[in-house]
């Protein structure tokens, strides 16, 4: 059995990995869905509040910001990461385009105009094909809303702080999934495709028909890709020495 910390993304909650989560507890694995950037303003704090609270070796799978907070976490302590999964994420920062408009987003979640805002952004949320779908929507909608505007503020604003690390991810020495949507919009398949490229040994994939919530857009192909990084993980613990739980090996109980 594997512990697995699940970061969601910006104002999602543990809603947005529910058929993982089910799925990973039926493997016999043990997921974990974190909410430490609902609690603290900055990635740097979010990371820090995610290791004082899960001590141990660390695997990791995040989605968009939950992505971006699982390389925090690395950065602060690379000995206590074990394995990455980094889905419709970027190791960028933020352009001085996407600062301008996430602070245009941020006025209008502070004058009480969130619906307004999530509305526009549902062409950058979902492939095409899952826009018409008034369930996801829904939930779409429902997730945010229990985050609510004032998560939405800190949040943008602590990756509109955030730093560039792709010339960190050379040194990353766990197991490494990379997946997105095809059609994302808001991290664009280039993204996820340089983290690859410069992450040793990183496997990549790309799923078609997809936009940015590829855990509930192609929630089987996410679950298959999640279940194979694992394998891979408990491949490479069957073959530590026993009794060491060096970088990037496993020993739980």
């Amino acid at each position: 059995m594997t512990r697995v910390l699940l970061l969601p993304g910006l104002a999602s909650d543990a809603a947005l990995w529910r058929a993982q989560s089910a799925a990973l507890m039926d493997a016999g694995h043990e997921p974990v869905v974190t909410d430490v950037h609902a609690r603290h303003p900055s990635l740097a704090q979010m990371a820090q509040a995610l290791l004082a609270e899960h001590p141990g070796p660390l695997v990791l799978a995040g989605t968009s910001m939950g992505g971006i907070l699982a390389m925090e976490v690395w950065r602060q302590a690379p000995r206590r990461v074990a394995g990455l999964a980094l889905l419709g994420t970027s190791a960028r920062a933020d352009t001085p385009e996407v600062r301008r408009l996430r602070t245009e987003a941020i006025s209008l979640f502070e004058a009480g105009r969130m619906n307004e805002v999530l509305q526009a952004n549902l062409p950058f949320v979902f492939h095409a094909r899952h826009q018409d779908d008034s369930k996801m929507v829904s939930d779409y909608f429902e997730m945010v809303g229990r985050a609510g505007p004032a998560q939405l503020v800190v949040q943008n604003r602590a990756l509109m702080a955030r730093a560039d690390r792709r010339a960190e991810l050379a040194a990353i020495g766990v197991p490494v999934l990379v997946a997105c949507g095809a059609d994302d919009q808001l991290t664009p398949p280039e993204c996820s495709r340089e983290i690859a490229a410069a992450v040793p040994g990183a496997v990549l994939e790309v799923l078609p028909q997809c936009g940015h919530l590829l855990t509930w857009e192609q929630p089987e192909a996410v679950t298959r890709l999640l279940l194979d990084w694992l394998i891979r993980l408990a491949g490479l613990d069957a073959r530590a020495p026993t009794g060491q739980t060096g970088h990037g090996h496993l020993r739980q109980a």
